[in-house]
């Protein structure tokens, strides 16, 4: 698959691709929620949305970070896995409803609610909803121009082309 669309070599895509980059450098510098815990609500809301670009690249930045690749492998089938703390799987909840609002009338369910209320203050919960934007918003631009998966590199934070390997 090729991209539709190199985005940030327009004027236009390059200032909203740095807006969208200046907003991930204040959840790595200012976030009151674990690193971790965000790796896996990208992963899961990449994966809901069908984004493979970000799927590959959240994958390998937790693992790269440290995280268990059998836990990230379990990501999917989180409700099953006992892998996940309640938090977590609040967390895991919320990425999903949050990228099915289309499947709920009302958005995120009460009951998911409720559990990010007991396991968040308010600061983390406003950075979670913050990340669940970002994150449906990153995959969005990510499967409209179908930007493919598998050239991502968590050293260098750069994905590299087919024939760059």
């Amino acid at each position: 698959m090729e991209p539709r669309l190199t985005y940030a070599e327009t004027e236009f895509g390059k200032a909203h691709y740095q807006a969208m980059l200046a907003i991930e450098k204040l959840f790595h510098s200012s976030s009151p929620v674990p690193s971790t815990t965000m790796e896996l609500l990208k992963l899961r809301a990449s994966q809901v949305n069908g984004c493979g670009y970000c799927t590959d690249m959240h994958y390998k930045d937790a693992v790269h970070a440290g995280e268990d690749r059998e836990r990230l492998n379990l990501v999917t089938v989180w409700r099953e896995a006992p892998a996940f703390t309640e938090a977590e799987r609040a967390a895991l909840a919320l990425a999903e409803e949050s990228a099915r609002l289309a499947d709920n009338p009302h958005g995120v369910s009460e009951e998911t609610w409720e559990a990010v209320r007991k396991h968040y203050d308010d600061e983390q919960i406003a950075a979670l909803v913050a990340m669940c934007a970002q994150i449906n918003a990153w995959n969005r631009v990510n499967v409209i121009l179908r930007n493919p998966a598998g050239f991502y590199d968590p050293v260098t934070k750069t994905a590299r082309r087919k024939n760059d390997a």
